[in-house]
């Protein structure tokens, strides 16, 4: 399959015409270069916050509460693209709220044949946490696609192994990341994660960031990365595990065609096999013993 993963600038949009159009524009340049799959970023959403104008965007609180007013007409929009451009869809993450006091930071998939399925950031940065108070929300989903079975590691959750470990032995062959960091540290944190999930699961891996400064919205206001698609280094993917990667900071997609036939290659006979001796490690460090050095007589 060919996947396009974006690194995404967010704007501060005028009016919904505006958001459908860009969206609308995104997926078709990305349905038109035979891509089947498309991953937008980790609170790629908050520019709808817009929409309720700058001072709502420009408040830590109002912002999620406009931007989760939004998320059903948003949804409806990545529905009626993904069947007409016959595409999945993995739509940038927003806030809801879900009848909760505190909102959950939710990743939504769409398929061409109409149905949805969601996934929520399983554990919070300390932005997140405090001052913003987004919170924790459902279990980890495998999702069956006809594309291949999937799993969704919000950002931060790729620095976490056993997230992507849980996943892998669900069944997945392809993890999505969506993320949003405002510095290169949280970028590399989230690309080194990515690149260990593929290698630890000999998997592919798709990362994609927000990029650029939005000013206007201060829970989002500056955006470092670099979209890329990884798997592991191994018998039938690149030497570097870099199958696609764009420029650091540069907007707009970047694609990369995947065998997932490739992946079980890699598991059963890869020139390592750490998808199958993962198993091995309980055993190893059951008990850590403690050096006791001997001194060595001249």
């Amino acid at each position: 399959m060919r996947i396009a993963t974006a690194a995404y600038p967010m704007d501060p949009l005028a009016d919904w015409a505006a958001y459908e159009a860009k969206i609308t524009d995104w997926v078709a340049e990305a349905a038109g270069q035979g891509a089947e799959l498309l991953v937008f970023p980790e609170y790629g959403a908050m520019e709808l916050a817009h929409l309720d104008g700058p001072e709502a965007a420009a408040d830590l609180e109002a912002a999620l509460h406009a931007v989760a007013r939004h998320v059903p007409a948003a949804d409806a929009l990545h529905a009626r693209l993904a069947a007409a451009h016959g595409v999945h869809i993995l739509a940038a993450s927003a806030p809801v709220f879900d009848g909760q006091a505190r909102p959950v930071n939710r990743a939504r998939l769409f398929t061409p044949a109409g149905r949805r399925a969601a996934q929520d950031k399983q554990i919070m940065t300390r932005f997140e946490t405090d001052p913003w108070k987004v919170v924790p929300g459902g279990p980890l989903t495998l999702f069956e696609t006809d594309l291949g079975r999937i799993g969704v590691l919000i950002c931060y959750d790729s620095e976490f192994p056993l997230l992507a470990r849980a996943l892998v032995e669900a069944g997945a062959d392809l993890l999505l990341v969506p993320s949003c960091t405002d510095t290169l540290a949280g970028y590399w944190r989230v690309r080194i994660g990515a690149m260990a999930r593929a290698l630890e699961g000999q998997c592919v891996v798709v990362h994609s960031p927000t990029v650029g400064a939005a000013p206007w919205c201060p829970a989002v206001d500056d955006n470092h990365g670099a979209a890329a698609i990884y798997g592991p280094p191994d018998r039938g993917f690149p030497p570097t595990g870099v199958i696609a990667e764009g420029a650091p900071d540069a907007p707009g997609w970047v694609y990369g065609d995947v065998d997932l036939a490739a992946v079980a290659l890699a598991r059963r006979d890869g020139m390592v096999l750490t998808h199958r001796d993962w198993a091995a490690q309980p055993a190893r460090v059951h008990n850590v013993t403690v050096a006791h050095f001997e001194t060595i007589k001249p």
